[in-house]
């Protein structure tokens, strides 16, 4: 039986949550079994009662609000406790068509995919104004050159991700969990497709972000800190080599004007040079440490996986069937 458990992280959602439940779909071909999932991320305004009268049947509720990237991985965490196949994210305040989940879920349904990735047609989608098209264009080129993958959208908030994938993925991000799962994914080379998908209007601003210089800056330090996470070698070996390129040119200058007969009165350009060029050896030497300390993580992340699938058998969470109020209890349970 393939079970599909749609998440849906809320801040303050209590208005807009139970036209997005509504919306979502009851039945899927290739799928036996469609459960929904509300994380509550610290709303004020019960959005979690909201959640149970429309039919949740999973709540996850965090005392304070600790942000998208931590309730998306609440999410993924009770999810697979409650013994999600399939795991679809999408967002609360409507932006995504709920009959669309159909279209993530059937490549990872027919083993084509690992994750899917719901491409909003950023370049020519009506509900987006010209700089935000091009700002979502350009993130997506980064992300695809960063992560080695060809998705196209790469900031969409819809995407169907399958089990497998669900235990290897960790966010560490504290700001969002779009990109960094995408460069996670792309350097365990998780397949990973895009397919178009409709959305509508939404009518209030983000809350994840105050202002674009904010959101450019914070994905911008996400792609940064993903990217030298998983690629540790490559962007300190980047980084020292910068620095050593900048160093030997004072030192050819010193060594240019010292056959000249002038090298006397220009020692600094050979000091500055000299300090570079070891900054530069230094930095490389901290990129082979930080590709040593990235082979240990690989194998406590694959400790990782063993644990959560012996947590699975031995706590039985493949049953069929599991509330809200279990949810949670199993949850505190395990963070006691």
């Amino acid at each position: 039986m393939t079970k599909l458990i749609i998440q849906i992280p809320c801040l303050n959602e209590a208005d807009s949550l139970p036209h997005t439940l509504i919306a979502l779909p009851r039945r899927i071909a290739g799928i036996d079994k469609i459960e929904i999932l509300i994380i509550d991320d610290g709303s004020t305004d019960g959005t979690a009662e909201v959640a149970r009268r429309f039919g949740a049947h999973h709540i996850v509720r965090h005392h304070r609000n600790r942000g998208l990237a931590a309730a998306f991985q609440s999410g993924l965490d009770a999810a697979l406790a409650a013994g999600a196949d399939i795991i679809v994210n999408t967002d609360a305040d409507g932006q995504y068509v709920g009959e669309d989940i159909a279209k993530l879920v059937a490549p990872i349904v027919a083993h084509e995919a690992d994750i899917v990735i719901g491409d909003r047609g950023v370049g020519h989608n009506e509900h987006f104004g010209p700089l935000k098209r091009g700002l979502q264009r350009l993130g997506s080129a980064v992300v695809r050159n960063l992560s080695g993958t060809d998705v196209t959208d790469a900031v969409s908030g819809f995407r169907a991700i399958s089990r497998a994938a669900a235990q290897r993925i960790t966010i560490t991000t504290e700001f969002s969990y779009t990109t960094d799962m995408l460069i996670q994914a792309g350097r365990k080379r998780f397949k990973i497709i895009s397919v178009p998908i409709r959305t509508n209007a939404t009518e209030r601003p983000s809350r994840l972000f105050k202002s674009i210089p904010q959101f450019i800056s914070r994905q911008l330090m996400t792609m940064a800190r993903a990217y030298a996470t998983y690629n540790p070698l490559r962007t300190f070996a980047i980084i020292g080599g910068v620095l050593a390129f900048v160093g030997i040119l004072p030192m050819l200058r010193f060594v240019v004007l010292w056959a000249m007969g002038d090298g006397d009165g220009h020692v600094q350009s050979l000091v500055i040079g000299g300090a570079l060029l070891v900054l530069g050896a230094l930095t490389g030497l901290m990129g082979l440490l930080a590709e040593l300390i990235g082979a240990n993580r690989k194998l406590l992340e694959t400790s990782l996986h063993k644990l959560r699938t012996l947590e699975e058998r031995l706590d039985g969470f493949d049953h069929p069937t599991h509330d809200a109020k279990s949810t949670d209890d199993r949850l505190r349970k395990r963070s006691a």
